[in-house]
């Protein structure tokens, strides 16, 4: 039975090398090929001009101000709907807010997108003008894709810190409030930033909900309430058709998008052994 759970362990790290061999085994020929500082900070991405240009600094771009908006947005209001159902929610609401929070987890990407495209676009062109698709719009809408994932996680770590440090707390004379405030959510640190990681990954690799209310503008827009393109956009709408060294450099972007999420992670990960 040890020798099962091995394999059965081992099959995920398998499937990570792979990826990554596959990844990086078809994207970074290409990449040397075009030049890092061309297609990293090329501001044109045009594979049927002539020459063709491959330029993702748009994309990069799009990404980036997309999922810090979704993170702003998303990671307060998560974190502190966990520390409400933890320790402020009445017990005759707690199953329902909790339901509703696994509910907003199981909903197809799609659905969210078409969500955003009826609802949201309308509302963000009534407000701020223009189509309504931009990437104020997307950052909203990814901002409460990622509720689920920090409000659960946000939520056991917090369940997890011994009740003793609250009775230890209240009994030194700290008011509920403060007890929960600062010490309670401290020594959840760590399964907060766990948190904040998986919700990150999952903003910036959103890909169908983006692109239904994002605009998908290959341009580094000058404002909030103009469209853009992020990178996992790119590969999707060019991808069936792609072919030759169109098809190398969406698999390029994948592999600076791949690189992008583990250097996050790894900087998070040093950040936690470093706390």
């Amino acid at each position: 039975m040890e020798g099962l759970f091995f394999c059965c362990a081992m099959i995920a790290v398998l499937a990570t090398l792979v990826i990554c061999y596959f990844i990086f085994a078809n994207g970074l020929p290409f990449i040397v090929k075009q030049d890092l500082n061309n297609f990293l900070f090329g501001r044109e991405w045009g594979p049927s001009n002539t020459p063709a240009t491959y330029g993702i600094l748009p994309m990069i771009y799009g990404s980036v101000m997309i999922t810090l908006g979704a993170m702003v947005i998303g990671v307060p209001i998560g974190i502190l709907t966990a520390t409400y159902m933890a320790y402020f929610c009445p017990k005759a609401w707690h199953k329902s807010l909790q339901a509703a929070i696994h509910l907003m987890a199981s909903i197809p990407s799609i659905v969210y997108g078409f969500f955003g495209l009826q609802v949201l676009v309308p509302l963000m062109k009534n407000l701020v003008g223009g189509t309504g698709m931009n990437s104020l719009t997307a950052s909203f809408l990814l901002g409460i894709m990622i509720l689920p994932t920090v409000v659960s996680l946000s939520s056991a770590a917090i369940q997890a810190v011994p009740k003793s440090y609250y009775q230890g707390s209240m009994g030194l004379g700290a008011s509920h409030e403060q007890s929960v405030f600062h010490v309670i959510l401290p020594a959840a640190k760590s399964g907060i930033i766990s948190s904040v990681i998986l919700g990150l990954g999952r903003a910036i690799g959103e890909t169908m909900a983006v692109i239904l209310v994002a605009g998908n503008q290959a341009r580094i827009p000058s404002s909030l309430t103009q469209g853009v393109r992020t990178l996992t956009t790119n590969i999707v709408m060019e991808m069936a058709y792609a072919a030759g060294d169109h098809r190398q450099a969406l698999i390029a972007t994948s592999a600076v998008l791949f690189a992008f999420i583990l250097l996050i992670n790894a900087s998070f990960a040093w950040m936690k052994r470093k706390a």
